[in-house]
């Protein structure tokens, strides 16, 4: 069985408020993200949790900074089951996730997790939260620069 194991935790970038009444002109902004010069990359992946188990998908940022979702598509049977859903870092053959990017969830059409990264090798982590009674097959986007 694949290890999964709690890590670091994935950036969540933070907008600047604008200054507004003040006579002072020595505001100091927050650094914008970069703006990434590429389309986003979306990858796809698919397979089978087995009870108690869990199963995991490596890809590649390249942007630091830019924004990452992923998004539980499908999930069953039962189409309502609720599964781990996580974001790890991938050190080939080991995904470890990271703090506060794992959630439970059903499958759905918006993101579940989303938020910047920096560039390297990440993982996409599906697993039985003590609900299942059987194989789950799932589907899972990764939306990514």
């Amino acid at each position: 069985m694949r290890r999964l194991v709690c890590g670091v935790a994935v950036v969540v970038a933070s907008g600047c408020a604008g200054c507004g009444g003040n006579s002072n002109n020595s505001a100091t902004a927050t650094p914008a993200a970069p703006t990434p010069t590429a389309a986003a990359s979306t990858e796809s992946f698919s397979g089978t949790v087995t009870v108690a188990g869990n199963d995991f998908h490596p890809f590649t940022v390249a942007t630091t900074g830019a924004t990452l979702s992923v998004t539980l598509t499908a999930a069953g049977p039962p189409t309502t089951i609720f599964m781990g859903l996580g974001l790890g870092a991938y050190d080939a053959p080991t995904c470890t996730l990271l703090n506060n990017a794992y959630l439970t969830t059903q499958a759905g059409a918006v993101a579940q997790l989303s938020g910047t990264a920096g560039a390297g090798a990440y993982c996409v982590v599906v697993y039985d939260v003590g609900n299942q009674t059987g194989p789950i097959t799932y589907a899972v986007t990764v939306s990514h620069y």
